[in-house]
Protein backbone atom coordinates (compact mmCIF):
# COMPACT_ATOMS: atom_id res chain seq x y z
CA UNK A 1 0.00 0.00 0.00
CA UNK A 2 1.36 3.59 -1.00
CA UNK A 3 1.29 6.09 1.87
CA UNK A 4 1.59 9.42 1.47
CA UNK A 5 3.41 11.95 3.77
CA UNK A 6 1.28 14.83 3.03
CA UNK A 7 -1.99 12.18 3.45
CA UNK A 8 -0.97 11.73 6.95
CA UNK A 9 -0.29 15.62 7.62
CA UNK A 10 -3.90 15.34 6.28
CA UNK A 11 -4.95 13.09 8.99
CA UNK A 12 -3.32 14.65 12.02
CA UNK A 13 -5.08 18.33 11.56
CA UNK A 14 -8.49 17.23 13.33
CA UNK A 15 -10.51 20.21 12.87
CA UNK A 16 -10.94 22.68 9.43
CA UNK A 17 -13.44 25.38 8.88
CA UNK A 18 -15.59 25.47 5.06
CA UNK A 19 -16.22 28.71 4.12
CA UNK A 20 -19.55 29.03 1.41
CA UNK A 21 -18.84 32.35 0.13
CA UNK A 22 -20.43 33.83 -3.13
CA UNK A 23 -23.27 36.03 -4.69
CA UNK A 24 -25.84 33.46 -2.94
CA UNK A 25 -24.78 35.21 0.42
CA UNK A 26 -26.71 38.61 -1.07
CA UNK A 27 -29.79 36.41 -0.99
CA UNK A 28 -29.46 35.18 2.39
CA UNK A 29 -31.13 32.08 1.41
CA UNK A 30 -28.85 29.58 1.54
CA UNK A 31 -25.69 28.82 -1.54
CA UNK A 32 -28.49 26.67 -4.07
CA UNK A 33 -31.43 29.70 -4.06
CA UNK A 34 -30.86 30.30 -7.71
CA UNK A 35 -31.38 26.41 -8.67
CA UNK A 36 -34.47 26.76 -6.12
CA UNK A 37 -36.32 29.41 -6.94
CA UNK A 38 -35.04 29.07 -11.11
CA UNK A 39 -34.07 32.44 -11.06
CA UNK A 40 -32.60 33.39 -14.37
CA UNK A 41 -29.32 34.24 -14.88
CA UNK A 42 -29.48 37.37 -16.40
CA UNK A 43 -31.18 38.60 -13.34
CA UNK A 44 -28.79 36.31 -10.90
CA UNK A 45 -25.52 37.93 -12.19
CA UNK A 46 -26.73 41.73 -11.43
CA UNK A 47 -26.19 41.02 -7.83
CA UNK A 48 -22.43 41.37 -8.54
CA UNK A 49 -23.36 45.10 -8.48
CA UNK A 50 -24.07 44.53 -4.84
CA UNK A 51 -21.15 42.07 -3.70
CA UNK A 52 -19.05 44.37 -1.68
CA UNK A 53 -16.89 43.12 0.62
CA UNK A 54 -15.34 44.36 3.64
CA UNK A 55 -11.79 44.80 3.30
CA UNK A 56 -10.66 42.79 6.67
CA UNK A 57 -12.97 39.83 5.35
CA UNK A 58 -10.21 37.20 5.35
CA UNK A 59 -8.42 38.07 7.95
CA UNK A 60 -11.61 38.18 10.76
CA UNK A 61 -12.29 34.61 8.77
CA UNK A 62 -9.37 33.14 9.61
CA UNK A 63 -8.81 34.52 12.84
CA UNK A 64 -11.99 33.09 14.18
CA UNK A 65 -10.74 29.76 12.85
CA UNK A 66 -7.59 29.95 14.16
CA UNK A 67 -9.61 30.53 18.02
CA UNK A 68 -11.35 27.56 17.41
CA UNK A 69 -8.49 25.09 16.99
CA UNK A 70 -9.11 24.62 13.20
CA UNK A 71 -5.28 23.83 11.26
CA UNK A 72 -7.18 24.61 7.96
CA UNK A 73 -9.45 25.64 5.53
CA UNK A 74 -11.68 25.22 2.51
CA UNK A 75 -12.63 28.09 1.10
CA UNK A 76 -15.15 27.92 -2.38
CA UNK A 77 -13.77 29.65 -5.10
CA UNK A 78 -16.35 28.86 -7.05
CA UNK A 79 -20.04 27.56 -6.23
CA UNK A 80 -22.21 25.85 -8.79
CA UNK A 81 -23.67 29.31 -9.73
CA UNK A 82 -20.64 29.56 -11.21
CA UNK A 83 -19.14 32.93 -10.51
CA UNK A 84 -15.69 33.06 -8.84
CA UNK A 85 -14.29 34.89 -6.32
CA UNK A 86 -10.57 34.07 -7.81
CA UNK A 87 -9.39 36.21 -10.73
CA UNK A 88 -10.09 34.04 -13.77
CA UNK A 89 -7.57 35.48 -15.97
CA UNK A 90 -9.67 36.25 -18.94
CA UNK A 91 -11.66 33.34 -18.98
CA UNK A 92 -14.54 35.46 -18.29
CA UNK A 93 -15.73 38.40 -16.24
CA UNK A 94 -17.85 36.64 -13.90
CA UNK A 95 -15.33 36.68 -10.97
CA UNK A 96 -15.11 39.40 -7.80
CA UNK A 97 -12.40 41.14 -9.95
CA UNK A 98 -15.11 42.18 -11.82
CA UNK A 99 -17.68 42.69 -9.06
CA UNK A 100 -18.62 45.83 -7.01
CA UNK A 101 -15.85 44.47 -4.85
CA UNK A 102 -13.05 44.69 -7.79
CA UNK A 103 -10.76 42.56 -5.96
CA UNK A 104 -9.07 38.90 -5.97
CA UNK A 105 -10.66 37.23 -2.48
CA UNK A 106 -8.52 34.33 -2.91
CA UNK A 107 -5.54 35.73 -2.97
CA UNK A 108 -6.68 37.53 0.62
CA UNK A 109 -7.72 34.68 1.34
CA UNK A 110 -4.27 32.82 0.83
CA UNK A 111 -2.19 35.59 2.38
CA UNK A 112 -3.84 36.47 5.31
CA UNK A 113 -3.76 32.26 5.85
CA UNK A 114 0.12 32.38 5.38
CA UNK A 115 -0.18 35.34 7.06
CA UNK A 116 -1.73 33.31 10.51
CA UNK A 117 -0.55 29.96 9.80
CA UNK A 118 -3.33 27.91 8.34
CA UNK A 119 -3.56 25.99 5.60
CA UNK A 120 -5.75 27.16 2.66
CA UNK A 121 -7.46 24.79 0.54
CA UNK A 122 -10.08 25.44 -2.36
CA UNK A 123 -13.34 24.54 -2.66
CA UNK A 124 -14.29 24.01 -6.66
CA UNK A 125 -17.36 22.90 -8.02
CA UNK A 126 -17.90 20.54 -11.42
CA UNK A 127 -21.41 21.67 -11.61
CA UNK A 128 -21.56 25.04 -13.23
CA UNK A 129 -25.61 27.07 -13.78
CA UNK A 130 -23.72 29.80 -15.77
CA UNK A 131 -21.99 28.14 -18.07
CA UNK A 132 -23.84 26.37 -20.95
CA UNK A 133 -21.19 24.10 -22.11
CA UNK A 134 -22.08 22.52 -19.01
CA UNK A 135 -24.90 20.79 -20.49
CA UNK A 136 -24.57 21.67 -24.29
CA UNK A 137 -20.77 20.74 -24.96
CA UNK A 138 -19.02 18.68 -21.97
CA UNK A 139 -16.10 18.39 -23.56
CA UNK A 140 -15.87 21.78 -24.24
CA UNK A 141 -16.68 22.57 -20.85
CA UNK A 142 -14.11 20.51 -19.01
CA UNK A 143 -11.41 22.44 -20.85
CA UNK A 144 -13.19 25.49 -19.25
CA UNK A 145 -13.09 23.53 -15.75
CA UNK A 146 -9.40 22.77 -16.37
CA UNK A 147 -8.20 26.21 -17.15
CA UNK A 148 -10.09 27.29 -13.88
CA UNK A 149 -8.52 25.34 -11.67
CA UNK A 150 -5.01 25.31 -13.25
CA UNK A 151 -5.06 29.37 -12.58
CA UNK A 152 -5.88 28.14 -8.83
CA UNK A 153 -2.72 25.47 -9.13
CA UNK A 154 -0.39 27.96 -10.46
CA UNK A 155 -1.34 31.37 -8.68
CA UNK A 156 -1.17 30.93 -5.65
CA UNK A 157 1.54 29.20 -3.73
CA UNK A 158 1.32 26.14 -2.44
CA UNK A 159 -1.81 25.13 -1.38
CA UNK A 160 -3.48 22.56 0.81
CA UNK A 161 -5.43 20.94 -1.36
CA UNK A 162 -8.41 20.63 -3.86
CA UNK A 163 -12.03 19.77 -2.46
CA UNK A 164 -14.17 19.29 -6.21
CA UNK A 165 -18.39 18.79 -5.44
CA UNK A 166 -20.97 17.83 -7.78
CA UNK A 167 -20.14 14.95 -10.05
CA UNK A 168 -22.59 13.02 -7.68
CA UNK A 169 -24.83 15.06 -10.23
CA UNK A 170 -24.16 12.90 -13.22
CA UNK A 171 -22.04 10.15 -12.43
CA UNK A 172 -22.30 8.15 -15.94
CA UNK A 173 -20.53 11.19 -17.38
CA UNK A 174 -17.22 11.08 -18.51
CA UNK A 175 -15.61 13.88 -16.60
CA UNK A 176 -12.09 13.08 -17.15
CA UNK A 177 -10.75 12.82 -14.10
CA UNK A 178 -6.95 11.53 -15.08
CA UNK A 179 -6.73 14.59 -17.10
CA UNK A 180 -7.71 17.02 -13.97
CA UNK A 181 -6.03 15.52 -11.28
CA UNK A 182 -2.98 15.04 -13.83
CA UNK A 183 -2.91 18.99 -14.36
CA UNK A 184 -3.42 19.45 -10.07
CA UNK A 185 -0.01 17.17 -9.45
CA UNK A 186 1.85 18.67 -12.15
CA UNK A 187 1.70 22.10 -10.28
CA UNK A 188 0.64 20.97 -6.48
CA UNK A 189 2.45 17.81 -6.29
CA UNK A 190 2.05 17.53 -2.86
CA UNK A 191 -1.72 18.53 -2.44
CA UNK A 192 -4.88 16.71 -1.22
CA UNK A 193 -7.16 15.83 -3.86
CA UNK A 194 -10.77 15.29 -2.69
CA UNK A 195 -13.92 14.78 -4.58
CA UNK A 196 -17.46 15.20 -2.60
CA UNK A 197 -19.12 11.69 -2.92
CA UNK A 198 -22.63 13.41 -1.65
CA UNK A 199 -24.82 12.21 1.06
CA UNK A 200 -25.55 9.59 -0.77
CA UNK A 201 -22.43 8.05 -1.00
CA UNK A 202 -20.57 8.62 2.38
CA UNK A 203 -17.05 6.66 2.83
CA UNK A 204 -16.83 5.89 -1.08
CA UNK A 205 -13.87 5.55 -2.65
CA UNK A 206 -13.06 6.86 -6.15
CA UNK A 207 -10.44 7.47 -8.17
CA UNK A 208 -6.78 6.45 -7.61
CA UNK A 209 -5.62 10.01 -7.14
CA UNK A 210 -8.10 10.91 -4.92
CA UNK A 211 -6.75 11.37 -0.69
CA UNK A 212 -9.67 11.05 1.24
CA UNK A 213 -13.34 9.95 1.35
CA UNK A 214 -15.82 12.24 2.50
CA UNK A 215 -18.71 12.27 4.70
CA UNK A 216 -21.00 14.50 4.18
CA UNK A 217 -23.54 15.57 7.17
CA UNK A 218 -22.98 11.63 8.19
CA UNK A 219 -20.87 9.96 11.11
CA UNK A 220 -17.87 8.53 9.86
CA UNK A 221 -16.41 5.33 10.24
CA UNK A 222 -13.68 3.14 9.47
CA UNK A 223 -13.23 2.49 5.91
CA UNK A 224 -12.08 -0.42 4.61
CA UNK A 225 -8.23 -0.49 3.15
CA UNK A 226 -7.00 -3.84 3.11
CA UNK A 227 -5.56 -4.42 -0.04
CA UNK A 228 -6.07 -1.33 -1.03
CA UNK A 229 -3.40 0.10 -3.33
CA UNK A 230 -3.43 3.62 -1.72
CA UNK A 231 -4.05 4.74 2.05
CA UNK A 232 -6.51 7.14 2.25
CA UNK A 233 -7.57 9.69 4.93
CA UNK A 234 -11.42 10.36 6.34
CA UNK A 235 -12.86 14.01 6.27
CA UNK A 236 -16.42 14.45 7.87
CA UNK A 237 -17.88 18.08 6.42
CA UNK A 238 -21.08 19.53 8.67
CA UNK A 239 -23.04 22.53 8.98
CA UNK A 240 -24.92 24.56 11.70
CA UNK A 241 -27.95 24.75 10.88
CA UNK A 242 -29.52 23.44 7.51
CA UNK A 243 -27.75 25.67 4.63
CA UNK A 244 -24.13 25.94 3.77
CA UNK A 245 -24.52 29.44 2.85
CA UNK A 246 -26.10 32.43 4.35
CA UNK A 247 -29.40 32.05 5.37
CA UNK A 248 -30.07 34.36 8.45
CA UNK A 249 -34.00 33.21 8.35
CA UNK A 250 -32.73 29.59 9.45
CA UNK A 251 -32.98 29.25 12.64
CA UNK A 252 -32.97 25.05 12.73
CA UNK A 253 -29.59 25.22 14.57
CA UNK A 254 -27.42 22.13 16.35
CA UNK A 255 -26.97 21.62 19.93
CA UNK A 256 -23.77 22.91 20.31
CA UNK A 257 -23.25 19.93 21.84
CA UNK A 258 -23.80 18.01 18.63
CA UNK A 259 -20.87 19.36 17.04
CA UNK A 260 -18.75 19.28 19.45
CA UNK A 261 -19.71 15.05 19.74
CA UNK A 262 -19.33 15.45 15.76
CA UNK A 263 -15.75 16.38 16.13
CA UNK A 264 -15.11 13.70 18.63
CA UNK A 265 -16.57 10.55 16.69
CA UNK A 266 -14.77 12.26 13.88
CA UNK A 267 -11.28 11.78 15.67
CA UNK A 268 -12.68 8.41 16.93
CA UNK A 269 -12.07 7.47 13.47
CA UNK A 270 -8.88 9.47 12.10
CA UNK A 271 -11.80 11.34 10.13
CA UNK A 272 -11.33 15.57 10.31
CA UNK A 273 -14.59 17.42 10.71
CA UNK A 274 -14.66 20.21 8.07
CA UNK A 275 -17.11 22.85 9.68
CA UNK A 276 -18.85 25.15 8.02
CA UNK A 277 -19.75 28.82 8.23
CA UNK A 278 -21.86 30.88 5.76
CA UNK A 279 -20.16 34.97 5.78
CA UNK A 280 -22.81 37.61 5.36
CA UNK A 281 -22.51 39.43 2.03
CA UNK A 282 -20.16 42.25 3.30
CA UNK A 283 -17.78 38.71 3.79
CA UNK A 284 -17.91 38.94 7.80
CA UNK A 285 -18.86 36.37 9.92
CA UNK A 286 -22.47 36.41 11.64
CA UNK A 287 -22.76 36.58 15.51
CA UNK A 288 -23.97 33.26 15.79
CA UNK A 289 -21.95 31.63 13.51
CA UNK A 290 -19.03 32.99 15.33
CA UNK A 291 -20.44 32.14 18.51
CA UNK A 292 -20.25 28.66 18.00
CA UNK A 293 -16.47 28.54 17.11
CA UNK A 294 -15.58 30.18 19.84
CA UNK A 295 -17.88 27.39 21.54
CA UNK A 296 -15.43 24.95 20.02
CA UNK A 297 -12.86 26.95 20.68
CA UNK A 298 -13.34 26.43 24.29
CA UNK A 299 -13.21 22.64 24.10
CA UNK A 300 -10.24 22.87 21.80
CA UNK A 301 -7.98 25.01 24.26
CA UNK A 302 -7.82 22.46 26.65
CA UNK A 303 -8.05 19.29 24.65
CA UNK A 304 -6.48 20.04 21.13
CA UNK A 305 -3.73 17.43 22.03
CA UNK A 306 -6.26 14.64 22.00
CA UNK A 307 -7.51 15.15 18.85
CA UNK A 308 -4.25 15.69 16.43
CA UNK A 309 -2.37 12.87 15.85
CA UNK A 310 -3.93 9.92 17.26
CA UNK A 311 -5.15 6.98 17.28
CA UNK A 312 -8.25 4.78 18.16
CA UNK A 313 -7.08 1.88 21.07
CA UNK A 314 -9.06 -0.96 22.11
CA UNK A 315 -8.82 -0.76 26.08
CA UNK A 316 -12.23 -2.31 27.32
CA UNK A 317 -13.31 0.62 29.42
CA UNK A 318 -16.14 -0.46 31.51
CA UNK A 319 -18.33 2.73 30.82
CA UNK A 320 -20.40 3.17 27.99
CA UNK A 321 -18.93 5.77 25.03
CA UNK A 322 -16.11 6.42 26.99
CA UNK A 323 -12.99 5.47 24.89
CA UNK A 324 -9.11 5.89 24.64
CA UNK A 325 -7.25 7.13 21.73
CA UNK A 326 -2.89 6.86 21.60
CA UNK A 327 -1.15 9.93 20.98
CA UNK A 328 1.80 9.73 18.17
CA UNK A 329 3.66 12.36 18.77
CA UNK A 330 4.16 12.87 23.15
CA UNK A 331 3.31 8.32 23.22
CA UNK A 332 0.98 8.71 25.70
CA UNK A 333 -2.92 8.05 25.99
CA UNK A 334 -5.88 9.90 26.35
CA UNK A 335 -8.99 9.11 27.80
CA UNK A 336 -12.19 10.45 26.83
CA UNK A 337 -14.91 10.28 29.90
CA UNK A 338 -18.40 11.36 29.70
CA UNK A 339 -19.11 11.44 32.90
CA UNK A 340 -18.37 14.80 34.20
CA UNK A 341 -20.95 15.60 36.37
CA UNK A 342 -21.33 12.90 38.71
CA UNK A 343 -18.86 10.67 40.41
CA UNK A 344 -18.42 7.39 39.15
CA UNK A 345 -15.60 4.49 39.12
CA UNK A 346 -14.15 3.96 36.20
CA UNK A 347 -11.95 0.79 34.92
CA UNK A 348 -9.91 0.45 31.33
CA UNK A 349 -7.56 -2.26 30.29
CA UNK A 350 -3.49 -0.52 29.95
CA UNK A 351 -0.77 -3.58 29.19
CA UNK A 352 1.83 -0.57 29.96
CA UNK A 353 2.42 0.73 33.97
CA UNK A 354 0.56 3.91 34.12
CA UNK A 355 2.60 6.75 35.59
CA UNK A 356 0.19 9.41 35.99
CA UNK A 357 -2.93 10.70 34.89
CA UNK A 358 -4.52 14.56 34.97
CA UNK A 359 -7.54 15.97 33.33
CA UNK A 360 -6.38 18.17 30.64
CA UNK A 361 -9.01 21.09 31.43
CA UNK A 362 -7.07 21.71 34.39
CA UNK A 363 -4.17 19.52 34.92
CA UNK A 364 -6.16 18.08 37.96
CA UNK A 365 -4.36 15.13 38.93
CA UNK A 366 -6.31 11.86 39.15
CA UNK A 367 -5.96 9.30 42.10
CA UNK A 368 -5.46 5.61 40.40
CA UNK A 369 -4.84 2.26 41.07
CA UNK A 370 -3.44 -0.28 39.21
CA UNK A 371 -3.73 -4.52 39.04
CA UNK A 372 -3.17 -6.86 36.13
CA UNK A 373 -3.22 -4.53 33.95
CA UNK A 374 -6.57 -2.78 35.29
CA UNK A 375 -6.89 0.89 35.84
CA UNK A 376 -9.51 2.09 38.53
CA UNK A 377 -9.96 5.56 39.15
CA UNK A 378 -13.03 8.10 40.37
CA UNK A 379 -14.08 10.28 37.99
CA UNK A 380 -14.46 13.58 39.86
CA UNK A 381 -17.25 15.89 37.97
CA UNK A 382 -16.35 19.24 36.74
CA UNK A 383 -16.75 22.30 38.50
CA UNK A 384 -19.82 24.05 38.82
CA UNK A 385 -21.11 26.16 36.29
CA UNK A 386 -18.66 23.68 33.53
CA UNK A 387 -19.69 21.03 31.37
CA UNK A 388 -17.17 20.84 28.92
CA UNK A 389 -19.56 17.82 27.52
CA UNK A 390 -16.34 15.55 27.55
CA UNK A 391 -13.48 15.19 29.85
CA UNK A 392 -10.31 14.30 28.32
CA UNK A 393 -7.75 12.74 30.81
CA UNK A 394 -4.01 12.40 30.08
CA UNK A 395 -2.21 9.43 30.73
CA UNK A 396 1.35 8.55 30.93
CA UNK A 397 3.24 5.81 30.56
CA UNK A 398 6.81 4.25 30.73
Amino acid sequence: MIVKQYIKDFEKMGLGMFVHFGLYSIIGRGEWIKFFDQIPTEEYVKNMAKFKVNKNWAHELVRTAKEAGCKYITLTTRHHDGFSLYDTCGLNTYDAVHSATGRDLVREFVDECNKQGIIPYFYHTLIDWWKPEYESDFKAYLEYLRASVEILCKNYGKIGGLWFDGMWAHTDWDWEEDAMYGMIRKYQPDAMIINNTGMGSMGTQGHIELDSVTFERGKPNNIDLENKPKYLATEMCQIFGEQWGYAPQDLNYKPVSEILQNLIDCRRHKANLLLNVGPMPNGMISNIDKGYFEKIGVWMKYNSAAVRDVDYVECNVNQPDDFVMYDNTNKCYYLFVYRTQSKETITFDMDKKVTSMKYLDGNAKIDFTQDNGKVTFVAAPSAPGINLLVRVAKITVK
